[in-house]
């Protein structure tokens, strides 16, 4: 059987594409990855950090209770000014949904197995994103120490040259 690699991306639900857009890429600095006009049409797409979020779009949000995806951040006390300086609310707990651990400050907690800090946030129509640091960091099956992949203009799918551009103009998109 063939190993998974990595998560590509997460599917979210959303009721307001341009509500979404603004709010991921003002608070987590997400991308918009124009695909296209057919595949924008379908669905907003963005990354964030090496991986993608794709949504859903939905008349009315269905709560699901404790579902969420996680985001690592690469500076935590940063982090949490910047989500206070958008307003964003911080918990422990998210609102409920969890059982905080790892100390008592409502707003964030820390994992005993690897001193991973974490907090919760909501997006604009309720999902639950977990933000972690992880001030151990990364390593390999061996111990040795990692880096997690960065770029400042982040890593991207190799897409068909030219096909955005295409897409535009209404051409048939030759595939590669």
């Amino acid at each position: 059987m063939s190993r998974v690699r990595m998560i590509h991306h997460i599917n979210i639900q959303i009721t307001d594409r341009e509500r979404t857009k603004e709010w991921y890429e003002k608070v987590l600095g997400a991308e918009f990855l124009d695909r296209g006009p057919a595949l924008n049409k379908r669905q907003l797409q963005l990354r964030i950090g090496t991986g993608e979020i794709h949504t859903s779009d939905v008349s009315e949000f269905i709560v699901v209770p404790s579902v969420h995806f996680a985001i690592e951040v690469e500076d935590w006390e940063g982090t949490l000014e910047h989500m206070d300086a958008m307003g964003v609310d911080c918990s422990r707990s998210a609102g409920g949904a969890f059982t905080g651990t790892g100390g008592d400050d409502p707003k964030q907690g820390k994992r005993e197995d690897t001193n991973e800090h974490y907090t919760y946030i909501n997006d604009p129509d309720g999902n639950i994103i977990e933000l972690v640091y992880h001030p151990l960091g990364l390593e390999d099956s061996q111990g040795k120490n990692l880096d997690l992949t960065s770029d400042l203009q982040n890593v991207r799918w190799t897409q068909i040259p030219g096909f955005v551009e295409t897409a535009y103009k209404g051409e048939p998109v030759q595939s590669a």
